[in-house]
């Protein structure tokens, strides 16, 4: 059942045994786990079906050094939650994204890597990623190259130390449009929109939380009385609500050792540089790297260095993707056509409308076949991480002169890198919050080997150059995060050391988890839905065993014993 809570009368309690508080992918995953139990599921949402803008104002925040865009554009409060931005093109009127699981490596203690090391390891995750891998309605459970090449599209003949493996991609729709209605019909589950979280109510030592104070923009007010509460709301807002219930802590719930906030992460989008090939024929052979469908499954590939070499030489989880690209004389013919275009009755686009012009004529031996390719067969302009399709263009080794690398980058967990609340209010009165980032000195030296290893393994097999671009001794920035935020109410058993313990339990208070990449101790490379979705199932499971358990009247220790034997 969906209601809108704008119409529920003022002050009303309502009562349920859990509560999931955010309805993105986290939210939507427990919700349709624990569709059909015994028990009743109250799911809170900020948003609504469709978008807001005075809703969407309750995310606005400061970034501390302007590197990040203001903080409202990296959030979407919504039915859906991020889903709604999701932008890539994966098949005719078909939106999705990329999923990939972690990778082994990222859940090891690094001895070179401070802070690193998950309290279990990949394979207690696998069974998850599995199930997530239906969830989102992806193909099996293989990202390994092997299963999606065949003997036209091989893998570049690189050495061991550079691997090929795989994103798959899945449609959005999963959680904007299909689970709302899989919700919507569960008996046990009743869905508030436009529900949003103000306080987190505990008792007097703050040991067991109590009940939640919602609000809705209207002005209207309620409470929810539940069980367990499990907070649902992404790496920026899942902090923000713990600082903000502060009245039984003072420095908020789970901050005793001040970590609620920090070790702030997300993927830097860097361009590594062009790679200019020995042999035009490497367009016929790199298929394998493109957006394209296998088996009914959107794949595409992409390389890292091997785990022996990153262990060796001490170096963080990156991977690159390859982008083929024209001759500058036809991209600066693309850029003019699509200025042209776009900025028709633009006065200072006319005073230079023979420049482009002009530049559109040198290029149309690319524009011409790239624009019949764009209304034919929806193939992009240029190809980009949001469309592919370009290993189906013809005569592309006519067509593209090199390739762009870009690299999906591993953050150092940093303490520094951190939100704080501010003295500014959003509307409902909550305090907003400030996002402190910038580049660790790991950052950058671990991007730039990976560049200088990579740009040798690419000379060695005979395939190119690789012409490495930096900014100064800085990796070229293109975006500090793509919305990926991590580590801010990080996972670890040692409550010095995280804010949640391996079951995602906030330390300290007996009946509140958290389902969000905020957990994340590490965030690798790889986006970070599939193995949100992962966490999310395995929190399910252990919900209703805890709510087994307590129907059974068994105590707290006892449920903690049986799911960690």
């Amino acid at each position: 059942m969906l209601i809108d809570a704008r119409i529920l009368p003022q002050n009303e309690t309502i009562e349920t045994e859990v509560c999931i508080v955010g309805a993105g992918p986290a939210g939507i995953t427990l919700a349709r786990e624990l569709a059909g139990a015994d028990f009743r599921v109250c799911l809170l949402e900020s948003g609504g079906l469709e978008f807001d803008k005075d809703t969407q104002s309750l995310a606005q925040g400061e970034s501390a050094n302007h590197l990040f865009d203001n903080l409202t554009s990296q959030r979407c409060l919504q039915f859906g939650g991020t889903a709604n931005y999701w932008k890539i093109s994966i098949g005719k009127n078909e939106i999705g994204v990329r999923y990939a699981p972690l990778d082994k490596i990222v859940f090891e203690k690094r001895d070179w890597l401070p802070y690193s090391g998950w309290p279990f390891d990949k394979s207690h995750l696998d069974p998850f990623y599995e199930r997530a891998q239906a969830v989102c309605k992806l193909g099996n459970f293989a990202y390994d190259a092997a299963t999606w090449v065949d003997a036209k599209t091989p893998p570049l003949p690189l050495s061991n130390n550079v691997t090929t493996t795989m994103f798959q991609f899945g449609p959005r729709a999963v959680f904007t449009q299909e689970s709302r209605e899989v919700i919507n019909q569960a008996r046990n589950i009743t869905t508030y929109l436009n529900a949003n979280l103000i306080e987190i109510e505990t008792d007097a030592i703050g040991k067991n939380v109590t009940r939640l104070r919602v609000a809705c923009l209207s002005g209207k007010e309620f409470w929810v009385s539940a069980k367990i509460v499990i907070l649902a709301t992404g790496g920026i807002e899942a902090a923000r609500l713990l600082l903000l219930s502060n009245k039984s802590q003072k420095k908020g719930l789970g901050n005793q050792y001040d970590l609620v906030g920090r070790f702030f992460m997300d993927h830097s989008l860097v361009h590594c540089g062009n790679l200019i090939p020995t042999n035009a024929e490497i367009f016929q052979q790199t298929a394998l790297y493109d957006l394209r469908r296998v088996n009914n499954i959107p794949v595409m590939g992409k390389l890292a260095l091997s785990e022996d070499v990153m262990h060796r030489e001490k170096l963080l989880n990156i991977s690159t993707l390859l982008l083929p690209i024209p001759k500058p004389y036809q991209l600066k013919a693309v850029n003019s056509l699509k200025t042209l275009i776009s900025s028709m009755y633009d006065p200072q686009v006319q005073e230079n409308i023979f420049q482009h012009l002009g530049n559109v004529v040198m290029g149309l031996d690319y524009i011409l076949p790239a624009a019949y390719g764009a209304m034919t067969k929806q193939l992009p302009l240029i190809p980009s991480l949001a469309w592919g399709g370009w290993s189906y263009v013809p005569g592309k080794e006519k067509r593209f002169a090199g390739f762009e690398l870009l690299q999906l980058t591993e953050q150092v967990p940093d303490p520094q890198n951190r939100l704080t609340l501010t003295s500014d209010r959003d509307v409902l009165g909550r305090q907003r919050v400030k996002l402190h980032w910038r580049w660790h000195e790991i950052d950058i030296d671990h991007i730039n080997k990976t560049q200088e290893i990579l740009k040798q393994e690419i000379a060695v097999a005979g395939i190119g150059e690789l012409q490495i671009v930096r900014d100064g001794n800085l990796p070229k920035l293109i975006h500090p995060g793509l919305h990926h935020h991590m580590g801010t109410t990080r996972m670890n058993d040692d409550p010095r050391q995280g804010v949640v313990d391996r079951n995602c339990q906030v330390h300290g208070v007996s009946n509140l988890y958290i389902a969000s990449s905020s957990v994340f101790p590490t965030g690798g490379y790889a986006n970070p839905t599939l193995t949100i979705v992962a966490l999310a199932i395995r929190l399910a499971d252990y919900v209703k065993t805890v709510m087994t358990n307590k129907n059974l009247g068994l105590t707290q220790d006892v449920t903690e014993n049986l799911i960690l034997a």
